[in-house]
């Protein structure tokens, strides 16, 4: 997800960007608590039963503080992510290693909006300038960047006990190999240029609305039908929870952002809510902030605001009017 996205979806109590606009009230946050700044540019992660990480700033931060500047961490692993899809595929598992093996982490928050991803300090750990990044101090300071990569090596070198994957000889470490490259190849992409024409672009171009999300519902339909006798993705009989389930996870996390009805997709929804019911997955999406662009939020505040649930309506017409215009029909596979 791009940072010209999340400028309008994040809540600017969030991120405090003064330039910061919604192009829709549609889109604004449904979250009522207010977040302060402060608390989510890096925090260590202690182990901890919780269900959301318990941050504290260091003393002397304020809420209009500076961006990350370098590295801050002398030991374990340091996360450098923000809040999407791609971010958070890394902070959940991190916080599975935690609570199972008690893997101590550190993160900070990279603003994306303000550009601290391209700041040569990032650059020199991530030449792409994208998050997420890590660094493993207990490594001698070894630099991992994309979020596939990222999940295989701390799940190579901090999963002894293959909980979150599979031993690397076995098939199962193909089968999760292979649905990991086709989020990466297929899910990730075309949801994010979905995202982008039909929520954010200033041009809305129905040609290109239609095939995104056309492209992102056929893809829905390939992982629904993988899950209709199964409850993860990969490993034998019903499967296993792993990695494989963490790197789709964000991104069908925000499907209703992206124009796609769930209802469609029922097998993808109950996994869905059953991975979003472990608690070191809640802990991982509040890192570094809990999103208001997820599933969850969203219809929420459809469903108490009739402002916000006229509004989406008018969205879903315009979509359906898109489709009907190229004479698009979903087909999956």
């Amino acid at each position: 997800m791009s940072a010209t996205t999340l400028r309008y979806v994040l809540p600017r109590t969030t991120i405090r960007i003064l330039s910061a606009r919604l192009p829709s009230p549609s889109l604004a946050t449904p979250c009522t608590r207010q977040l302060n700044p402060a608390r989510f540019l890096y925090c260590r992660a202690s182990f901890s039963t919780s269900r959301t990480p318990q941050h504290s700033p260091p003393p002397e931060q304020d809420d209009e503080m500076a961006e990350p500047t370098g590295l801050i961490a002398k030991s374990g692993i340091e996360l450098l992510t923000f809040g999407t899809p791609n971010g958070h595929k890394v902070s959940i598992l991190l916080e599975e290693l935690k609570e199972a093996y008690g893997k101590d982490y550190t993160w900070q928050s990279i603003n994306i909006m303000k550009n601290t991803q391209k700041e040569p300090w990032f650059t020199a750990i991530n030449p792409n300038g994208r998050i997420p990044a890590i660094v493993d101090h207990d490594r001698g300071g070894f630099a991992v960047f994309e979020g596939l990569a990222i999940l295989g090596y701390l799940t190579r070198h901090y999963d002894p006990e293959h909980k979150f994957s599979f031993p690397v000889d076995s098939d199962d470490y193909s089968v999760a190999e292979q649905w990991m490259a086709w989020q990466h190849g297929g899910v990730g992409p075309m949801q994010g240029q979905a995202n982008h024409f039909f929520r954010f672009a200033k041009e809305k171009i129905p040609y290109a609305i239609q095939r995104y999300v056309g492209e992102t519902e056929r893809l829905y339909g390939v992982l629904d039908k993988r899950l209709a006798d199964r409850d993860y993705v990969a490993g034998p009989g019903r499967g296993k929870y792993s990695i494989a389930d963490m790197n789709l996870f964000g991104w069908c996390n925000i499907a209703v952002l992206s124009g796609i009805d769930l209802a469609m997709f029922p097998n993808v929804q109950r996994w869905l809510d059953r991975i979003g019911e472990r608690p070191a997955v809640k802990r991982g999406l509040a890192v570094p902030s809990e999103s208001a662009i997820t599933n969850g939020p969203l219809l929420k505040a459809r469903a108490e605001d009739p402002e916000k649930k006229r509004q989406a309506e008018e969205e879903l017409r315009f979509l359906n009017e898109c489709k009907e215009k190229y004479g698009y029909k979903y087909s999956s596979p």
